[in-house]
């Protein structure tokens, strides 16, 4: 990318003069699961973009045309066309690309420590590298999913530091959350409602210019920045506590012999009620981390947040149920799990993604290890790979007569689409789903011992 003209990016109209000129220069630092599709996509739109990264063997891999999400669908051909027309590279050298870029959007990750406290050291690192390197009259967006005041409290001290930068001044900043489904990204960019808000109204109004040029989707302004941020965690974390509220239901029917799946295919045909399926877990590197994100928020200003906090709580304990419908097949077959082989089916924290950030699987196998169980994965999007320490099996067939048991964890759409009678190859034929994914009816017809998270039996 060649040094980038001076565009003042506060100037609503010589913003939209270089939209349409093509002459705007972007740069995306982050180009993980969100970050590298947003980048395409800016360069798809004809803007000159550049991807920073410091992980040094996925940039080299990008310039030497692979592309790594093969589980995006869409991205690769037009990961082919950028690269072609040359309107997309990466690089390593975040001050460089920096300091070429009109724009700079922040696509980071925002993990948790081991107390469950959000961990924002990726975006005020950049922050503090933004105070060294940013031009003049640069805006900067922040798409990583943050706290509400953030922006105000933290990331605009990081940016103006001892450099003598004033926001208002000698940038302006703003925030898009990203708002996509890892496997679904390029469907949700292109339907999905985007965020938008700025430090001041005029903020607002350049940052959805830009978005609208690139995407076409509708822009949903919010007054400022924390507002946005409000926003994104609201929706996701309201997720979490209906998942949270279906799972504590499925462990009551599952005493009272109801039917989980049944229940809820009846209650979504009332025109208000939006449908959550009860699981192993929760993961990803989303909806665990929002609620935390809020919780956090509320400690820091002498809040509690119950509601969220006591739904964190039930999703956390669900591995620990998976655990006691598998002792409780074991128990049937007068089997101990001792020294036993179970097979995990499926390690990505949702279905046909190839992502294990806070898998439910991880728990699951560590809980198995610690009764002294022995464990073999499958998972298709991991083959010739080691997960958690295991060597992840070529195939199902081969290997369910080495095993006695096993947990389907994630539903990929290999295993919705499977015969339960494979299962019958097992020594002992005790398979625990729990994704809601077998029929009932078929497993008990094969022999299986079955158990079902939330299923009556």
């Amino acid at each position: 990318m060649e040094k980038s003209s001076k565009i003042d990016m506060n100037n609503i109209d010589k913003v939209r003069n270089s939209l349409e000129t093509e002459s705007l220069k972007v740069c995306i630092v982050g180009i993980g699961r969100i970050g590298l599709p947003t980048a395409l996509s800016f360069a798809q739109a004809g803007l000159q973009t550049i991807g920073a990264d410091i992980n040094e063997k996925l940039v080299d891999s990008i310039n030497a045309g692979n592309f790594p999400l093969k589980d995006e669908p869409g991205y690769e051909d037009i990961f082919n066309s950028v690269r072609k027309n040359g309107n997309f590279s990466a690089t390593t050298d975040i001050n460089e690309a920096i300091s070429k870029s009109n724009v700079i959007l922040l696509s980071l990750p925002t993990p948790m420590d081991e107390n469950n406290i959000p961990i924002y050291l990726a975006l005020e690192s950049v922050g503090k590298q933004l105070s060294q390197t940013l031009q003049s009259n640069s805006l900067v967006v922040v798409e990583s999913t943050i706290e509400p005041g953030f922006i105000e409290n933290v990331m605009i001290k990081r940016i103006e530091g001892d450099s003598g930068l004033h926001v208002g001044k000698n940038f302006t900043i703003g925030v898009c959350p990203e708002n996509a489904n890892p496997g679904e990204i390029l469907h949700d960019f292109t339907g999905l409602p985007r965020l938008v808000g700025g430090m001041d109204e005029q903020t607002t109004k350049i940052i959805a210019l830009i978005y609208d040029f690139v995407f076409s989707v509708e822009l949903v302004t919010m007054p400022d920045c924390k507002t946005a941020n409000a926003v994104k965690l609201t929706t996701n974390v309201f997720r979490d506590i209906n998942i949270a509220f279906v799972n504590e239901l499925s462990l009551m029917f599952e005493k009272l012999g109801i039917d989980t799946l049944k229940v809820l295919d009846a209650a979504k045909r009332k025109y208000n009620f939006q449908i959550h399926y009860p699981g192993a877990g929760v993961g990803g590197p989303c909806l665990p981390i929002n609620s935390y994100q809020f919780l956090n928020t509320a400690k820091r200003i002498g809040l509690e947040l119950n509601i969220i906090k006591h739904g964190r709580m039930i999703n956390e304990k669900m591995p620990d149920h998976v655990i006691n419908l598998t002792l409780d097949g074991f128990k049937q077959c007068n089997k101990s799990i001792k020294d036993s082989t179970l097979l995990i089916l499926g390690v990505s924290y949702k279905p046909d993604v190839k992502d294990i950030q806070l898998s439910p699987a991880e728990i699951i196998i560590n809980k198995l290890k610690a009764l002294g169980a022995k464990i073999k994965i499958y998972d298709p999007y991991y083959k010739n790979n080691q997960i958690f320490g295991i060597d992840v099996e070529h195939n199902i067939q081969d290997i369910l007569s080495d095993v006695d048991a096993s947990i389907i964890v994630t539903a990929h759409k290999e295993f919705q689409e499977i015969n339960p009678k494979i299962f019958t190859k097992m020594k002992t034929p005790i398979l625990i789903d729990s994704r809601g994914i077998i029929d009932i009816s078929s497993a008990n017809n094969a022999g299986l011992v079955f158990r079902g998270l939330g299923r009556s039996v």
